[in-house]
C-alpha cells in the first residue's frame, strides 16, 4: 500500500552535507509524487504544541455568543474567529463542518503591509491563549523557512529564494475545531470537503484524530495518518504555479468519522509570500512553456478567498 514518505527535518537542519542532500532528494520525490510529506522530527517543541491545543480547546468550548464577539470586523476572516458553517470548498456549496481561529503576522505601524495585515484579535476569556498561539506561529514560521530552503535547493534556485519571498509574508495559523454533532448534518456535508490549499506550503500540526485523506495519483483516496508530535507538510496552489505543476497542489479532505459526536482539532499553518510577490514559473520548471501567467500573490489570494466564501 502506498504511504506518504516520513522524513527527518533535523537531518536537514543539523545534518551533514550528505544528510541534507538526502533530505532534499526524498522531500522532492514525496512532494512530486504525493504533494505531501510527514516530518517525524522537526523544530517545534512538544510543549508549544500541547499548550496551543490546551488553550484553543478552552476557547472553542465557550458558548456561541461569546465566540462571535471575536469575528474579525474587517471581514474576510483574516483574524480572530470564523463561525461554524461559514467556509466551504470552492467546488462545493455545502459549508464544511468546522469553526476556526486565525492568527496572522504582526507588523509595526508604518510598515508597508500594515494596511493589508489586520491586528490580531485575542479572546479575553482565555488567559494564556495569546502567548501559546504566538509561540506556535513563530515556531512554525521558523520551520517553514527550513522547508523552503530545501525546496529552493531542490528546484535549483538560490537557497534563499523562497525564504526571501515569505519574509514579512502573509502566513496564517488556523486552529480548527470540528465539533461533535448529534443530529442535523446537512446532506453531503463533511468536516472538510475536497480542496487544494491556496498557499506555497502548509504545515499541519498532527490532529487529535484521523480523517485526513489525499487524492492519490491513481484517483484513490489515501489516508494520511501521523503519530503524536509529527508534522504533515503539503504543497499548495501557489507552489504549483511557481513550479509549473512539477510540485502539484494535491487535493485532500477530512472525512466524517463513524461517530460524528467525537470532536476533532487540528492546527494548519498556511505559508504565504508577502503581497509584493509575483507568482511566476522558476527557470528549472519551464519545460515546454509556463502553463500559468504571472500574477501578484495578494490578488491571487483574494480571488481564492472569494471562491471559498470568506471574501465577498
Amino acid at each position: 500500500m502506498r504511504q506518504v514518505p516520513e522524513l527527518s527535518l533535523l537531518s536537514f537542519v543539523n545534518g551533514s552535507e550528505a544528510e541534507r542532500k538526502n533530505f532534499v532528494d526524498q522531500m522532492m520525490v514525496g512532494l512530486k509524487d504525493y504533494g505531501f510529506i510527514i516530518l517525524v522530527d522537526h523544530t517545534v517543541s512538544d510543549q508549544i504544541i500541547q499548550d496551543s491545543y490546551k488553550y484553543t480547546k478552552k476557547f472553542f468550548e465557550m458558548d456561541k455568543e461569546t465566540k462571535l464577539k471575536y469575528v474579525c470586523p474587517d471581514g474576510g476572516g483574516q483574524r480572530g474567529y470564523t463561525a461554524f458553517g461559514v467556509e466551504h470548498a470552492k467546488t462545493s456549496d455545502v459549508p464544511d463542518l468546522k469553526e476556526f481561529w486565525h492568527v496572522g503576522r504582526e507588523v509595526e505601524t508604518g510598515h508597508k503591509f500594515k494596511d493589508l495585515y489586520p491586528d490580531n484579535i485575542w479572546p479575553n476569556e482565555v488567559e494564556g491563549f495569546e502567548p501559546a498561539l504566538q509561540n506556535l506561529y513563530d515556531a512554525l514560521d521558523d520551520t517553514a523557512n527550513h522547508l523552503l530552503d530545501a525546496i529552493g535547493i531542490g528546484l535549483d534556485v538560490p537557497r534563499s529564494f523562497f525564504r526571501d519571498m515569505v519574509s514579512d509574508g502573509n502566513s496564517i495559523l488556523r486552529p480548527i475545531h470540528y465539533p461533535g454533532i448529534k443530529d442535523g448534518v446537512p446532506r453531503g456535508a463533511v468536516r472538510a470537503a475536497a480542496h487544494e490549499d491556496i498557499n506555497l506550503i502548509t504545515i499541519l500540526v498532527g490532529a487529535t484524530s484521523s480523517g485526513l485523506e489525499l487524492l492519490d495519483r491513481d484517483g484513490k483516496w489515501l489516508p494520511v495518518n501521523t503519530k503524536e508530535g509529527q508534522l504533515i507538510v503539503d504543497s499548495g496552489d501557489m507552489m504549483s504555479r511557481i513550479t509549473n505543476g512539477v510540485i502539484p497542489a494535491t487535493t485532500h479532505r477530512v472525512v466524517n468519522p463513524e461517530d460524528l459526536t467525537v470532536p476533532r482539532y487540528s492546527m494548519p499553518f498556511f505559508v504565504h509570500p508577502n503581497p509584493d510577490t509575483t507568482l511566476e514559473c522558476v527557470p528549472s520548471c519551464v519545460g515546454e512553456g509556463a502553463k500559468f501567467p504571472p500574477i501578484n500573490s495578494h490578488e491571487f489570494l483574494m480571488q481564492r478567498l472569494r471562491d471559498i466564501g470568506l471574501v465577498k
